[in-house]
């Protein structure tokens, strides 16, 4: 971790809490936007890494051996622990060079590449397998969504960013990159002159993710790997303007 002659050692001020599927992400993302300089410590069991801030930009992270953009994607990688907030602590390291949209998009896609290469569970029973995912009671719109071929999950948001109905681990995984897709997708939009953000889609090779904004709520969907975005994105358009 930093040395005592790379990090201040005035008494730390800042506040702890829980991380809870991508609720670090979160923080990192609110502390970018608010030129935030200082640190987050994060413990994950008997696991600790830091990620160091400068005027909001992400400048260094350590995490056991790890250093730069490695530990970065480990610390964001863990899906729970505890974090604090630092204010006084700087490093005069500097071993992060990218944007926080950039610095997430990288880690998140080397840590989806990671669970494609990991070994999967035991085969189930072919009867077994069959069988749809048990969700619960889902809102109109996201049953629609679930019923076009290719897309494998599907949540609904607030505007403000709270789930509408599931609140299991997976619903909160895609809300978070959902969320985190309309912020990209409206910083361009914004930079471009382009409007309010109406959809947007991300490809990827374990699975592509889409989201679709109302004036009230927003839709995110997880599509599987060899579908086609395009050909999903028109089947949830005319799922979510059907008559039933």
């Amino acid at each position: 971790m930093t040395t005592s002659g790379e990090a201040s050692t005035r008494a730390p001020q800042g506040f702890e809490g829980e991380v809870v599927g991508l609720g670090l992400t979160d923080i990192i993302q609110i502390n970018d936007r608010n030129g935030f300089s200082g640190s987050i410590r994060v413990h994950n069991g008997p696991l600790l890494g830091v990620i160091f801030f400068r005027e909001g930009r992400v400048v260094h992270a350590e995490q056991g051996a790890h250093t730069g953009e490695e530990a970065f994607c480990e610390i964001v990688g863990w899906q729970g622990g505890r974090f604090t907030v630092e204010t006084n602590v700087v490093t005069a390291l500097r071993t992060i060079d990218k944007r926080c949209e950039h610095l997430l998009l990288d880690a998140h896609r080397i840590l989806d590449e990671r669970r494609a290469r990991a070994p999967g569970p035991e085969p189930r029973p072919a009867a077994v397998a069959a069988q749809p995912a048990q969700h619960g009671r889902a809102s109109p719109a996201v049953e629609r969504a679930r019923s076009v071929p290719g897309v494998t999950d599907a949540v609904l948001l607030t505007r403000a960013g709270g789930l509408v109905g599931s609140q299991d681990y997976q619903a909160e995984v895609l809300a978070g990159r959902s969320l985190f897709l309309g912020l990209v997708g409206a910083e361009l939009g914004a930079a471009f002159g382009a409007g309010e953000l109406r959809s947007a889609a991300a490809e990827g090779s374990r699975r592509h993710l889409l989201l679709f904004n109302s004036k009230t709520h927003s839709l995110g969907v997880f599509a599987a790997p060899e579908a086609d975005v395009g050909a999903v994105g028109a089947g949830i358009r005319g799922a979510l303007t059907r008559d039933h």
